[in-house]
């Protein structure tokens, strides 16, 4: 399949929840052409406020990253549906939910002998993830939330779509979400540019909806004083897991007296670039003390 040729003029769409012809059905066929888009008045103000609240005590707790991948300046926090109740209102809003099932519900048919059966997976959380990008915080390289997942072009897209939520005002300047409207169709051979990226500017309580085959970063902040914080939801196709959950059958402190390899092929180790961290750590190192060569830092 041939990429769509470069522009670098398209905005995000951008849309009203409080508006009622912003239905599910408008905003899935935005995603489809753009791969990305605004909505405004997601949750009110009031609600991205006590979120803000709620997440001040785990900025301050961050140790920041170590891998490169974000800012030395960025601070992360994780779990989120366990820090903040507005979180959990955030990860069951109807609109948001009702486009995710859209995109990642899969329906499988099959035989058992000559009987043919017919599942329905429905969407899960991938990851929860709040970012503080404070001044002097530099762009992030644009990537694709996908390749934890290791998705090729053309093999089952999407499986992953995202929801970034602003806690306060977000702008260009200090740092805003940049998204290149139109990259989900793109081909795994071309390379993002930073000037085909556009900024989602957002107020408190607005969120930018992207697929996760859309190349997207973290903004600069070129500000001095303006520290930005969202809130990010991240869902994913539902059968993304282990059949039998290790997690619950050979909990941590069973896990821990078991050889190294084992914890591995349990699934506590991570699958680079991202999959399976706990706290932005490699639970293999978190919970086990293990780093040697197959330990990723984050």
């Amino acid at each position: 399949m041939t990429s769509p040729p470069r522009d670098t003029t398209r905005g995000l769409v951008r849309v009203s929840a409080t508006d009622p012809t912003t239905t599910a059905e408008k905003v899935i066929s935005i995603l489809k052409d753009d791969g990305a888009v605004v909505i405004r008045h997601l949750i009110p103000s009031a609600a991205a406020h006590q979120i803000h609240l709620d997440l001040k005590p785990h900025f301050t707790s961050d140790a920041g990253d170590q891998s490169g991948f974000f800012p030395s300046t960025t601070r992360r926090a994780t779990g989120l549906l366990s820090i903040s109740p507005g979180c959990v209102d955030l990860a069951l809003h109807p609109l948001f939910n009702a486009v995710a099932e859209h995109f990642l519900t899969d329906t499988f048919t099959y035989f058992v002998g000559q009987t043919k059966h017919t599942s329905v997976s429905k969407p899960q959380i991938s990851s929860t993830v709040a970012f503080q990008v404070n001044p002097g915080g530099k762009q992030q390289g644009l990537h694709r939330d996908e390749i934890d997942y290791h998705i090729r072009h053309g093999l089952d897209r999407p499986m992953l779509i995202g929801c970034v939520t602003a806690v306060t005002k977000t702008t260009k300047e200090n740092g805003a979400t940049i998204v290149i409207p139109g990259s989900h169709r793109w081909d795994d051979e071309r390379v993002p540019l930073d000037e085909e990226a556009v900024p989602a500017e957002l107020e408190p309580g607005d969120a930018c909806l992207f697929l996760g085959g859309t190349y997207h970063a973290g903004g600069g902040n070129v500000t001095t004083d303006q520290a930005r914080e969202t809130v990010g939801i991240f869902l994913c196709k539902g059968m993304y897991r282990q059949v039998e959950n290790q997690y619950f059958m050979v909990p941590p402190e069973k896990a821990k007296e078991l050889p190294v390899k084992a914890q591995r092929l349990l699934g506590y180790g991570m699958s680079p670039p991202f999959c399976g961290f706990v706290q932005y750590k490699d639970p293999m190192q978190l919970f086990f003390g293990v780093v040697d060569e197959e330990t990723v830092v984050l």
